[in-house]
């Protein structure tokens, strides 16, 4: 009997550079905008100094930003820095950065999201927001504790880790929908507080001598806060002309969040001064809009928190698996991984593994831990990534490139030298928790030994 073939189920290009950058907005805009200006406002005493480091940082964002948009254009796959990281430094540097966003670089993130956002709804539903145990599962060290927050933390990631399974088109309308919202709600929030809050612009001229030492190490939170820039390169496979869409999509992302990144920082200098800025032990967001408007604010601002929260682990759920789906395709990853769901092209399984593991970590309450033991990890392997676009020029000069990183080669040389120094502080200042870091990165050898002799058999 003649053979017959299945034809190939690939990813499919329907995202735009809108769409991306959707992806990179949800991506950054989280925590570090919301918590980071009152450390960074203890060390950067002066307004428009503190104002002048998020610019700087934004800038680095930016120049990281187009060296991708060159190395996404010339390898349009799926799954971001470890194509790069494989294809210029080999499959091991590639696995380590996949295993990291995988056990907690995405997975983490998407953990901790979830239980903060179970604790705003806690506003309207307070047993959302219950800590109390109703199961507990001894795990050897280790325990698995259910309780009403973790239940609505995993439910939130169900949903969405459902809605990205269902299909790229309805994934898209989600995530653009909540991106949209969010951008809208936080410029609402910039416009109606320097026009009706309670705030004052004498701030802006009050402030004390900043060392030139303290302004630079401040840029390492700043950096912390813009990571995710390169969130539209781990779906370049699903970009539409993505010689051309890509680099708009990391360009316009990044931009937008270092415009509403300027903005968010002046209103709080606007709500408060540097000095008392420097004191906040709560969200500086909640602090200043508290000042701004008063405690009548904190039911609607927790309604938008929950939106805000909802597109950033929307987005997590759509570029996390990518990268084990591409780490699946080349045997470095489970082979279900790899597998497309026949009838909406999604990499489902890799949506469901990262879910999964998401969910455990809510359960075992280690994804704090986890995310600030990783968290130079970030840096780390961006800078790396932006370090390959020199090794694939020098090794194919002559490969058509759609689009060029601007400023090359001083651009990424300065981008490349920033993320050392910050990983290099990182491991100099907390050496145990960046020591921790090192070793869950470490952990991915014997995976990847084990998945390498798995694969030649």
């Amino acid at each position: 009997m003649p053979s017959s073939t299945q034809p190939e189920i690939r990813l499919q290009r329907r995202l735009g550079p809108l769409d991306g950058a959707a992806i990179v907005v949800s991506n950054v805009i989280g925590g570090g905008i919301f918590l980071l200006p009152a450390f960074i406002a203890q060390s950067v005493t002066h307004p428009w100094a503190m104002l002048a480091v998020w610019a700087a940082g934004g800038a680095l964002a930016f120049t990281g930003a187009m060296a991708y948009a060159e190395l996404a254009a010339l390898r349009p796959r799926a799954g971001g820095e470890y194509v790069y990281l494989r294809e210029a430094f080999g499959p091991v540097a590639g696995f380590l950065t996949g295993w990291t966003s995988f056990v907690a670089g995405f997975s983490g993130a998407t953990a901790a999201s979830a239980v903060g956002l179970a604790s705003y709804v806690s506003r309207f539903v307070p047993v959302a927001g219950d800590t109390t145990p109703f199961l507990t599962i001894p795990l050897g060290p280790f325990q698995l504790v259910a309780s009403p927050q973790a239940v609505v933390a995993i439910a939130v990631i169900a949903l969405l880790s459902a809605v990205h399974m269902y299909g790229l088109g309805p994934g898209r309308i989600v995530q653009n929908l909540l991106a949209g919202a969010k951008i809208a709600l936080l410029v609402a929030f910039v416009v109606l507080g320097f026009g009706l809050g309670e705030g004052d612009a004498a701030h802006f001229g009050a402030g004390g001598a900043v060392s030139p030492a303290l302004w630079v190490l401040a840029l390492i939170p700043v950096m912390f806060s813009y990571s995710g820039w390169n969130a539209a390169a781990y779906v370049a496979e699903e970009i539409r002309d993505p010689g051309r869409n890509l680099p708009l999509a990391l360009g316009l992302g990044t931009v937008a969040v270092v415009v509403v990144y300027l903005l968010l920082n002046a209103l709080y200098i606007y709500a408060l001064p540097v000095a008392e800025l420097a004191t906040v032990d709560v969200r500086v967001v909640d602090a200043a809009a508290d000042q701004l408007f008063g405690p009548a604010i904190a039911g609607p601002f927790a309604a938008a928190s929950v939106v805000m929260i909802a597109a950033s682990i929307s987005a997590m759920v759509l570029a996390g698996p990518r990268v084990y789906y591409a780490m699946a395709r080349d045997g470095l990853f489970p082979a279900f991984a790899a597998r497309l769901h026949p009838r909406y092209r999604t990499p489902s399984r890799a949506i469901a593994a990262q879910g999964i593991w998401a969910s455990l970590l809510v359960l075992s309450g280690r994804f704090d831990q986890l995310v600030e033991y990783t968290g130079f990890a970030i840096v780390l392997f961006a800078g790396v990534g932006v370090a390959s676009l020199f090794v694939l020029r020098r090794r194919h000069p002559d490969e058509p490139r759609p689009f060029r990183a601007w400023g090359y080669p001083i651009a990424p040389v300065i981008f490349a030298t920033s993320s050392a120094l910050i990983v290099l502080n990182a491991l100099w200042r907390s050496p145990a928790t960046a020591g921790a870091g090192v070793l869950v990165i470490l952990a991915g050898l014997p995976v990847f030994l084990f998945m390498r002799r798995s694969r030649s058999r």
